[in-house]
This record gives C-alpha cells, structure tokens and sequence, in this order.
C-alpha cells in the first residue's frame, strides 16, 4: 500500500473538504456530540489554518484522502498553554513550539504505519526542540493515548479546552 503524503501551509478550498471528509469518516461514533460535529471542528479548522505556523499533511491512497494531521505554532502567550489544569514550570513556554492539534486516519489504513508516517512528514521540517499534542484518554479505550506514548510523547499536564470537549491529556515530546 503505497500513501502519498501532500503538505500544506495554506488550507486550500480542496484540501479542506478532503480533511473534513476524512475527519467526518474517523469521528463517525462521536459526531453526535457538540464538540465533534463536523461544523464545530470546521470552525476550529479555520481558526487554526489562520494562526502562526499552520501546516498540514494529507495522505492519499491514490485520489482518496485516508489520514491527515495538522498543527500550528505556539508560543508563551498561546491559550494553549493557559488552560493548562496545573501551573507549568517556570520558563517551560518561553520557546515556540508545534502543536499538533488533530491527527486522524480512516479505519482500513489503521495499523499500517499510516499515522505516524504523516505525523512524521508534519514534523519533518520543523526546527523546535520539542511537539505537543492532546489526547482524549478516552479514545480508544487509552489505546490512543499508549500509541503516542510508543511514539514518545509524555503525558505533562491537562486541559478542557471547552465547556463541551472532553478532559484532555496534555503531552510532549522532544522532536
């Protein structure tokens, strides 16, 4: 199974609906919820395209999107960081860092390496010293959260971003 991964920096009208689709097909189960429906995710999707560092990586098996992953770049005043459930470190925001924001592949291409190779291709060009992420502890059953643990990420901390999302698990890892 060969996946052709496409990186962008700009959301185009076309990458969008192929992330959305995706997106739509991996949170199939939750979309009754608030925080998941489609139009919800839609609107953070452009909040966050229009931030500092956006970039995202499309994977196609031919001309169907199957993964995607996307983050921009935060910094010490992000909210990121401030809706952190216990207080970080003194100077742990003082330098920029990725964070990863949604990572999602289609159920056949579970499994396949599919994931991480996009997360990686995300990563590839970025010169930070270290990239964060939030998981839902939940998903999966925690296997999600044991899969970024096995790609080296450290829970640090927590977080609710909304009144609707779940409690998040906040980590980080070096680049």
């Amino acid at each position: 199974m060969t996946i052709e991964l496409r990186h962008h920096t700009d959301l185009t009208a076309q990458a969008r609906q192929d992330l959305l689709n995706v997106y739509a097909d991996v949170r199939a189960p939750l979309l009754h919820l608030a925080d998941y429906r489609v139009e919800v995710f839609a609107e953070r999707l452009d909040r966050h395209a229009g931030e500092p560092g956006f970039e995202l990586v499309l994977g196609y098996d031919g001309e169907l999107p199957v993964g995607y992953a996307y983050g921009n770049t935060i910094d010490a005043g992000d909210r990121y960081w401030k809706r952190m459930a216990e207080p970080l470190p003194d100077g742990y925001t003082d330098t920029p860092a990725p964070a990863i924001k949604e990572i999602g592949v289609r159920a056949p291409w579970r499994g396949t390496g599919t994931a991480r190779r996009i997360h990686d291709e995300l990563l590839a060009h970025r010169t930070e010293d270290r990239v964060t992420l939030m998981v839902n502890p939940l998903a999966g059953d925690g296997k999600v959260q044991a899969l970024y643990e096995s790609w080296g990420y450290q829970a640090i901390n927590s977080q609710q971003p909304s009144p609707d999302s779940p409690r998040l698990t906040a980590m980080v890892r070096a680049r």
